[in-house]
C-alpha cells in the first residue's frame, strides 16, 4: 500500500539515555522520510549526548559511550534535522507520548523552535492498542506476519523505525475499508484522521502539564462555538490549580507563572505557558 500524503511524512525512533524529558539526552535517532510520491530517504545518526550513557541503556542498545564519544553531539546536527523535517507529518511507535516530546526538547535545548504544532502526529503504538489492545514486537508478528528478532536487531532507532514504517503499512492494510465489517474498526488512508485517532489526551504541551477542557455554563452544560462545536479552554493539570482555567490562573496568581519558569518542567511546558501568558496579555491590549 501506498500511504496517501498530502506533505511528507517522517516514520522516526529514538534511542535515549533514560525516558526523563527534562535530564534524558538522545542518543539515536533515525528516520525514514516517506515523500508525497512514495519515495523513501532514510536518515541514522548515533549522537553524543554529552552525559554519560548507564550501564543498563549501553546493554538494551548496544550503544555505548566509548561508541559516541567522537559522535556529534545534538546542537551540530540540530539545523540539518530542522530543515529535513520541515513541512512534514511525523510517525513512529509510542512517539506522541515519547519520541516526539523528547525531540522538542532537544530542539528547545539548542535554541531552535520547531513548530510540532503544525504536524500531523500518527502513533502506530496508538492505533495498535486502540484496536488490538497490546509493543513493536506483538505488533509486527500481528501485522507482518513474522517475528521480529528474525528482521531486525532489538533497540536500535533504524531497526525500530523500520518495523514501525510495516506495521504502519499493516494497520493501513488490515484496517481498510472493505476489509472491515465494522464501522468502527475501519482506517482510512488519511494523514488528518489517523492524526486524530492517534491522540490519547487532548493535552495542549507535549507532557500533558496543560489540557484542553470543553468550556461549560454554571448548570454544567457545555457551551458550543456557532457551529456547534464544543468550545475548549487550558487547563491545568496538575498540582494545586489542577482543573482550574490556565488564563484565569496567570491573572489571580501570577507568581505561579515565575514559579513553573524556575522549575523541573519541560521546556516545552514552559514555551507554552508562556504562549498563553503573551496571548491573554495582547487581550487585555487590545491588539
Amino acid at each position: 500500500m501506498k500511504l496517501n500524503l498530502k506533505k511528507p511524512l517522517v516514520i522516526f525512533d529514538l534511542e535515549t539515555t533514560g525516558l526523563d524529558l527534562v535530564r534524558d539526552r538522545i542518543i539515536q535517532i533515525s528516520y525514514i522520510k516517506v515523500g508525497v510520491d512514495g519515495s523513501e530517504k532514510r536518515g541514522d545518526h548515533i549522537i553524543n549526548p554529552g552525559i554519560m550513557i548507564p550501564k543498563e541503556v549501553e546493554e538494551l542498545t548496544g550503544i555505548t559511550n566509548e561508541v559516541v564519544k567522537d559522535k556529534p553531539n545534538f546542537k551540530m546536527l540540530a539545523q540539518s534535522l530542522c530543515n529535513e523535517f520541515e513541512g512534514c507529518d511525523f510517525a513512529g511507535f509510542n512517539s506522541n507520548r515519547f519520541d516526539i516530546p523528547m525531540l522538542a526538547e532537544e530542539f528547545l535545548r539548542v535554541g531552535i523552535n520547531f513548530d510540532f504544532s503544525k504536524c500531523r502526529m500518527i502513533d502506530a503504538q496508538v492505533i495498535f492498542h486502540k484496536m488490538e489492545k497490546r509493543n513493536l514486537a506483538a505488533a509486527y508478528k500481528f501485522y507482518c506476519g513474522r517475528k521480529m528478532e528474525e528482521d531486525f536487531e532489538a533497540h536500535r532507532a533504524d531497526q525500530d523505525t523500520e518495523a514501525t514504517y510495516r506495521v504502519l503499512m499493516g494497520e493501513l492494510d488490515k484496517y481498510a475499508p472493505g476489509v472491515q465489517d465494522e464501522p468502527e474498526r475501519v482506517l482510512n488512508n488519511n494523514m488528518d484522521e489517523l492524526a486524530d485517532f492517534s491522540k490519547q489526551k487532548d493535552n495542549v504541551d507535549f507532557a500533558g502539564r496543560i489540557v484542553w477542557e470543553e468550556v461549560k455554563d454554571a448548570q454544567g452544560n457545555v457551551v458550543n462555538d456557532e457551529n456547534g462545536n464544543p468550545l475548549k479552554h487550558e487547563v491545568f493539570n496538575f498540582g494545586k490549580y489542577k482543573g482550574w482555567d490556565v488564563a484565569e490562573i496567570l491573572t489571580k496568581d501570577p507568581g505561579y507563572f515565575t514559579w513553573v519558569l524556575g522549575s523541573d518542567f519541560t521546556n516545552n511546558t514552559k514555551q507554552v505557558l508562556t504562549r498563553i501568558r503573551l496571548r491573554e496579555f495582547n487581550k487585555r491590549m487590545g491588539k
